[in-house]
């Protein structure tokens, strides 16, 4: 099965435009981000997606395998859909431009060790909540499953509710999803539905229309996503610890 990672770069962010090509220690973001997912050998290769021109020319500079995509997307999964017509491939893993911290073992952790029969389908790396804070906030969305790990919700409030039992684990979704081919194409032709509009969760467009999503716990992994500048310094100062450990 040929397997392809794609980074979706946006230069327009409403918080921090630009922020892709952003510096951290001498690199740019999205440099950091792609020589890190670089390193997940179950990817053939690795693609930056992006709508701007500046990050185009700066990953060409890199020799950074890059694809200009429209500034219409309203998500990282029609992005993806687009870049898809042109990269061809039989599983995509979408892994943020904006998490230069990202850990490579949870983007190669995304491609199932076999591929299920359902010709749509995707899978959502996921790990548990280690806080009440993080479980409350509605930024962190929480997942419930079956036993075999199969997706039955996601919200931005605390799922499940502790009613029976205190003693329960609550998971978070991480922003590493992947997409069979036909999965791509069927949300590039399909609208949100119902579930996606009233959470404001791309991936419940899955659960929506009864597509099989199959999370992958994992244990840990850090990153931060860069949404503000004090993200952007925070992230500088763990990149500059690790070159000097």
């Amino acid at each position: 099965m040929e397997t392809v990672g794609i980074i979706p770069a946006r230069y327009g962010s409403s918080r921090l435009p630009g922020k892709p090509l952003m510096d951290i220690n001498g690199k740019p973001m999205i440099q950091h981000v792609y020589e890190r997912a670089r390193k997940a050998e179950n990817l053939q290769k690795i693609w930056v997606a992006t709508d701007s021109m500046e990050i185009l020319r700066a990953c060409e500079k890199r020799q950074i395998p890059v694809i200009l995509t429209k500034d219409t997307h309203r998500c990282a999964a029609h992005r993806l859909g687009e870049a898809a017509e042109q990269i061809k491939a039989d599983f995509y893993v979408q892994i943020n431009g904006d998490e230069p911290l990202i850990s490579w073992e949870n983007i190669a952790a995304a491609v199932p060790e076999r591929f299920p029969d359902e010709a749509e389908f995707g899978t959502n790396i996921i790990m548990p909540v280690t806080s009440p804070q993080e479980v409350l906030d509605s930024s962190n969305i929480k997942v419930v499953f079956d036993s075999s790990y199969k997706a039955l919700y996601m919200s931005r409030t605390p799922i499940p509710c502790p009613f029976g039992t205190l003693d329960c684990i609550y998971y978070k979704h991480v922003g590493i999803i992947g997409y069979s081919r036909q999965m791509l194409d069927f949300y590039k032709n399909s609208s949100p539905g119902q579930l996606e509009r009233t959470e404001g969760i791309d991936t419940l467009r899955f659960l929506d229309y009864g597509k099989p999503l199959y999370l992958i716990p994992v244990a840990k992994g850090e990153s931060l996503s860069v949404d503000t500048l004090k993200d952007l310094e925070e992230v500088r100062k763990r990149s500059k610890n690790r070159e000097l450990s």
